[in-house]
């Protein structure tokens, strides 16, 4: 099969699809690779690495999209690249579809097959391929938090951390899995107060275990997450529905009793975000503020430490895409029921239920496209 790697092209996105060790893999089981010129700069990786792995270096995007098989990326193709989208073509990257109605819209009119990394499904309902970039947004959410919080960048001047003699800055964590464990081990170790609210009874009692009294847990409940917001110095959203658009746990009314300068990190911005008063930002400009709240929501945080990331991706990517390299899209589908979670849309037609029911379109079951 031949499988391109354009460069990405989302706002200070530095990550990308392949390393040159994976497209030694795949040239090694007899798949051509295109990647395209400076596409692995931002993980320190150059064109002359990927010729010596194998790739064929081509100049822009375009020969990639009109003439790959398949292509992978990191972040979902923006409106340029769906546009170069040709049916039958295999698109595998993270997709973010239901809070993202443009996007949909385009990839159903394109024909293409898309395959979303983060419903790719693992054993006891995981998603492997969403947990690297889980823990490292998780981390870096407290990172973010903490520069936020300083006076120079709108904040209340406090230091999670605290000194002898001052108390520690307050964490709350509203969602007890991959990002939020993250953020809290992160938080913890700081020094700050930390509670991390879940529903999970299950989840509240794995994390109670691992913190002890390090970390508090608590319910998560409307009373309780308005109760802890008040007394927060910074919240990270970490809540996440596979698929579906992030439920608004923090509504505008709720913001009031907040500290001033307090501030909010919404980690799950790419499904819509937790927070009503949350928008996409970027890189460039991270932050905003709403009624005297500093709010940091931006969609690829992961990308600001490229190298890490996509390191981390590619281990777990890289052998879903050998699979459909080697069998074809539908064979390596229907071989792994996993895999086959994460198709999103193809020829024309929404196939997983979440992103079909939030945006209005017609679901497909999965085993009338695999038949």
């Amino acid at each position: 099969m031949r499988i391109g790697c354009p460069k990405e092209i989302k706002n200070h996105e530095y990550r990308v699809g392949l390393t040159p060790e994976s497209v030694r893999e795949l040239t090694g089981h007899g798949h051509e690779v295109w990647v395209e010129a400076g596409a692995g700069l931002g993980i320190d990786a150059t064109d002359d690495e990927y010729r010596a792995a194998g790739a064929e270096i081509v100049a822009g995007p375009e020969p990639i999209f009109a003439e790959c098989e398949m292509v992978v990326k990191v972040k979902e193709p923006q409106a340029g690249e769906r546009a170069m989208l040709r049916e039958g073509q295999i698109l595998y990257t993270y997709l973010h579809l239901a809070p993202d109605p443009e996007q949909t819209a385009d990839l159903v009119k394109s024909g293409v097959t898309a395959i979303a990394y983060e419903t790719v499904t693992g054993p006891g309902n995981s998603l492997p391929l969403l947990k690297p970039m889980s823990q490292v947004a998780g981390r870096m959410s407290i990172q973010a938090g903490a520069t936020a919080l300083e006076k120079a960048h709108g904040g209340r001047g406090v230091l999670l951390g605290g000194v002898p003699g001052v108390l520690p800055g307050k964490v709350l964590v509203i969602g007890g899995g991959v990002v939020g464990f993250n953020a809290a081990q992160m938080a913890v170790g700081l020094g700050a107060d930390v509670t991390i609210l879940d529903r999970d009874p299950e989840v509240l009692e794995r994390l109670g275990t691992h913190f002890e009294s390090r970390a508090k847990t608590r319910f998560s409940n409307r009373a309780n997450i308005q109760q802890m917001i008040c007394e927060a110095d910074l919240v990270i959203g970490a809540v996440l529905v596979p698929g579906a658009a992030a439920p608004k746990l923090v509504t505008r009314d709720m913001l009031p009793c907040m500290k001033q300068g307090a501030v909010l990190v919404d980690v799950a911005i790419d499904q819509g975000g937790c927070f009503e008063t949350s928008r996409a930002t970027t890189h460039q400009d991270p932050t905003y503020v709403v009624d005297g709240i500093v709010h940091y929501c931006v969609a690829n945080m992961p990308g600001a430490v490229a190298r890490t990331s996509t390191y981390a991706l590619n281990n777990v990517t890289l052998p879903h895409a050998l699979k459909i390299a080697e069998l074809g899209w539908q064979a390596a589908l229907k071989a792994n029921p996993h895999l086959a979670a994460g198709l999103n849309v193809h020829a024309g037609k929404v196939v997983y239920q979440a992103v079909a029911d939030e945006l209005g379109y017609a679901h497909v079951p999965l085993a009338e496209v695999l038949d």
